[in-house]
């Protein structure tokens, strides 16, 4: 019988993961990860694993990664945004906390398997799209290390989310963890990512709006309010047409703008690649970001690097944002977005 350690978060996807491997015959127990200080939260959340794990007749696991957490995941967070970048705090989760660290727990446990509520699947020792597209998270799955992949079970990626919240609701003493409220995509961010950053750093520091000549055109109310492609919040003198934020210059406080046009991009470059094949030129399909669609393109490596040539114009390119590379629904490989190449 294969042991299997069910990462258990109080919500409705990990509480029906846990009942559909035991219903399977696996021996199974759960952990529940502490990431951040916010003991009320965790309270409430542990009640509820409590609460599975006693109908399931199983044991759990309380696990405190807070500091790991903050020094992996929060702290390069805040740093990000003060670079002037747009960070992605989910896609380093997942490689370093979620299946890093916690998969180290499982093993250390002789656990056959970790098991998540990831919407996402395995095939053949890469990563896939789930079959339900509107919950998919291969692209947060992007930059987990390859060998992880042996150790890790995602049962829900090849199930609809309302047959997950049936399921749940089929048994009476599930039926609440259906009707929960779905989590934010940031655990951390009960809000805005404003309110974290004000904790932090001093956010409201006025600074110049610059058009793509480097004039001085208007002003807006702080860097870190602004990430590409938005279109409010500052102010352009005489403008009769919409601008976007083109580029953010964090050392000197200041925004560049244009008209939509300005946003278009045909090429850029990534770096720290976590690739899943060994070729170093292919054509394949590319996110830029979790919501937007795939875009083919050919992508050129040279040792960490890659240069990504578009074959149709893209908007939105922010530095700090993975890219993930596709082959139809499986992810080929990753890197973190550093900026455009003009002339390409």
């Amino acid at each position: 019988m294969k042991k299997v350690l069910v990462a258990m978060s109080g919500g409705v996807d990990s509480t029906v993961v846990a009942y559909l491997l035991k219903e399977k015959g696996y021996e199974i127990e759960g952990v529940y990860m502490k990431l951040h200080d916010s003991p009320a939260y965790h309270q409430n959340n542990i009640q509820k694993v409590e609460k599975v794990a006693n109908f399931l007749n199983i044991k759990y696991h309380i696990l405190d990664l807070s500091d790991r957490f903050n020094e992996a995941v929060f702290m390069p967070f805040v740093e990000t945004y003060k670079e002037g970048f747009t960070p992605n705090p989910c896609v380093i989760c997942n490689r370093n906390i979620k299946l890093g660290a916690l998969l180290d727990f499982a093993k250390e446990g002789k656990f056959d398997y970790l098991a998540t509520g990831h919407y996402a699947q395995i095939k053949k020792g890469f990563i896939a799209e789930a079959v339900d597209k509107s919950k998919d998270q291969s692209y947060f799955l992007s930059n987990v290390k390859k060998e992880a992949l042996d150790s890790v079970l995602f049962p829900l990626g090849g199930m609809l989310k309302k047959d997950v919240k049936e399921i749940a609701r089929g048994i009476l003493i599930l039926k609440s963890f259906a009707e929960q409220k779905e989590s934010s995509e940031i655990c951390f961010v009960e809000d805005t990512y404003l309110e974290v950053l004000k904790e932090h750093i001093n956010i409201e520091q006025p600074g110049d709006v610059l058009d793509t000549e480097g004039n001085i055109v208007g002003f807006h109310k702080g860097y870190m309010h602004y990430t590409i492609g938005k279109r409010k919040g500052f102010t352009v003198h005489g403008a009769h047409d919409p601008h976007y934020v083109l580029s953010i210059d964090a050392k000197n406080n200041q925004i560049t703008v244009g008209t939509k046009e300005k946003l278009n991009v045909l090429a850029f470059e990534v770096d720290e690649l976590n690739m899943f094949i060994d070729e170093k030129r292919f054509e394949c399909s590319v996110k830029i970001r979790y919501r937007s669609p795939k875009i083919e393109c050919e992508v050129i490596i040279d040792a960490d690097k890659a240069t990504v040539k578009l074959f149709e114009n893209v908007q939105g390119l922010a530095p700090g944002q993975a890219a993930v590379f596709y082959d139809e629904d499986k992810v080929i490989g990753s890197g973190w977005i550093k900026g455009e190449i003009d002339g390409l």
